[in-house]
């Protein structure tokens, strides 16, 4: 039967069929990954992402895990399909890559593993995941070539067979080689898990079946997409916010006007040229933004493809903060992918409040410590822990907002404290949610987090931090949510823009923004007082 064919005779619920089953192969090699791995930042945080794309390079489907990923996806296989002649590839072989500018990624951590599917010889899908390697620190970002090794999508594996000398090459930039060859070793495991389980699927429904699902499920996402647009009001709505922190002598100001029309919704942004420090976005960084926070609003039930993508124009100035050129560094890019998101917000609320929160903590907050372990079995050997920490979430139009979460392009879970103080030479000192952080309002906005750690031998560690100067706003009448913050001892010396060196007995405090509220408070209403412990 052909293409064309099949194409024909699919019905809604194949479709439908096939469409889970892409769901849950990539649900269950995120779960291959985060089982097999080694380092705590992805089998504890689950820092980590996999994904599904056609022998295009258009995204199947993605696995529920940190949205931000997708913008590590989005040009890899593209770039891989660019440097390799597909018909040169071969059942087995895996390319890995990480770079912004020459490997599809959006900064240096996170490393992509892309194994083709081959099907009766044909190179038919990808199976793709990442995994954040927490390894490149004590570095500064100035610009790229400060911030890791740079690796564009080259062969891991040749037809099967491991690359040693590409291996090796990487291996020996990091500083912490053993978990780096570990995590590598997971996403193998879970890429292999991908190719079978599309395989068999191939098996079950036919080949061709399951292609011309793909397309379907690539349509349907697209007329969902644009149905939901097409239901908005049209019009444009500009909003305005400054993206402040650490790294930053003074708040850099953003906008974006948001413009429906019809059944096409287009988002241009304003910002200021990129600069010598690691905030700088990757053009893929804003569209993984912007698909995450669009979809978001406008149907969250549209399937995370290729598809819902075609409706929308994504347009901000070459060169920028949010549209950054080689060589801008890119590490704490994450930082104003945040502030994006509740831009793009800001504008919705103009148009469709009823469907927005109030604004979030608009930042992930990341605390990364690292040293040379000074007695034990680990002794003399480099560790590096790296925390995200949540904060406070918008209230909602008929809900108060959530305390102490992650929000928008982030998801991973914190570092459990009996995981903390056992692997890492660290104490968890204070650990709750920071009352009068909250933005008041009818419904009040979440809480920020407190954490306090305590070295029990010396170790180096950079704090970033936003909304340390602007607050998240309310919508509706409602109020601001708290600063975010860091302070450490007395007796430790002074830290350099987050960064520093904590003595054996010293302690580092980190407080997270709260959320903003959601409508005006009542005057009768109490005030909530939460703690909360690991």
């Amino acid at each position: 039967m052909t293409q064309q064919a099949t194409t024909h005779a699919l019905d809604p619920i194949t479709v439908e069929v096939i469409g889970a089953a892409l769901s849950s192969i990539v649900e269950e090699t995120g779960e291959a990954l985060v089982r097999a791995s080694y380092s705590t930042n992805i089998k504890e945080r689950r820092d980590c992402s996999t994904a599904l794309f056609d022998r295009e390079g258009r995204t199947l489907c993605q696995a529920e895990h940190i949205p931000v990923h997708l913008g590590s996806f989005l040009d890899f296989i593209p770039m891989v399909l660019a440097d390799h002649d597909p018909a040169e590839m071969q059942p087995g072989d895996v390319f890995v890559g990480n770079d912004a500018y020459r490997g599809g990624g959006t900064h240096l951590p996170d490393i992509v593993l892309a194994e083709p599917i081959f099907v009766g010889g044909d190179l038919v899908a990808w199976t793709v995941n990442l995994a954040h390697h927490s390894d490149f620190v004590d570095r500064a970002h100035a610009h790229i070539y400060q911030e890791g090794l740079r690796i564009p999508p080259i062969r891991l594996y040749r037809a099967g067979k491991l690359q040693k000398d590409v291996q090796e090459l990487i291996l020996l930039n990091c500083q912490v080689p053993r978990e780096r060859l570990s995590d590598l070793r997971a996403q193998m495991a879970a890429n292999r898990v991908g190719v079978q389980r599309f395989q068999e699927l191939c098996e079950r429904h036919s080949l061709d079946t399951v292609l011309a699902s793909g397309e379907a499920l690539l349509d349907y996402a697209e007329r969902k997409m644009r149905a939901g647009i097409k239901a908005l009001p049209d019009g444009s709505w500009r909003f305005e916010d400054v993206f402040d922190n650490l790294d930053l002598d003074a708040p850099l100001p953003l906008a974006v006007t948001v413009t429906v029309a019809g059944d096409e919704i287009s988002l241009d942004f304003e910002a200021p040229p990129q600069l010598r420090a690691g905030i700088n976005m990757t053009r893929t960084a804003l569209l993984a933004t912007v698909y995450y926070i669009v979809k978001s609003v406008i149907d969250p039930t549209v399937l995370p493809n290729a598809g819902l993508a075609r409706p929308i124009t994504v347009n901000a100035p070459h060169g920028s903060v949010l549209n950054c050129a080689h060589p801008a560094a890119v590490n704490g890019r994450v930082q104003t992918c945040q502030r994006v998101a509740d831009l793009i917000i800001g504008a919705f609320a103009q148009a469709v409040p009823e469907r927005v929160s109030a604004c979030t903590n608009s930042s992930c907050t990341v605390a990364l410590f690292s040293g040379t372990r000074q007695s034990g079995p680990e002794e003399g050997n480099y560790w590096v822990y790296l925390e995200t920490i949540g904060g406070g979430g918008g209230a909602r139009p008929h809900a108060e907002g959530l305390d102490g979460i992650h929000v928008h392009a982030t998801n991973t879970s914190n570092l459990p404290v009996e995981a903390l103080e056992l692997e890492y030479p660290l104490l968890l000192e204070r650990y709750e949610l920071v009352d009068g952080s909250a933005g008041a309002g009818k419904f009040r906005g979440g809480m920020g987090l407190r954490r306090v750690y305590r070295a029990t031998e010396d170790c180096m560690v950079r704090v970033d931090i936003s909304r340390n100067q602007s607050r998240s706003w309310g919508l509706q009448g409602g109020g601001e949510g708290g600063h975010g913050s860091y302070a450490t001892s007395p007796e430790t010396e002074a830290f350099d823009r987050g960064a520093g060196i904590l003595r054996a007995g010293e302690w580092l405090e980190v407080v997270t923004p709260g959320g903003g509220g959601y409508g005006a408070p009542e005057e009768d209403a109490e005030p909530t007082t939460h703690l909360a412990a690991e």
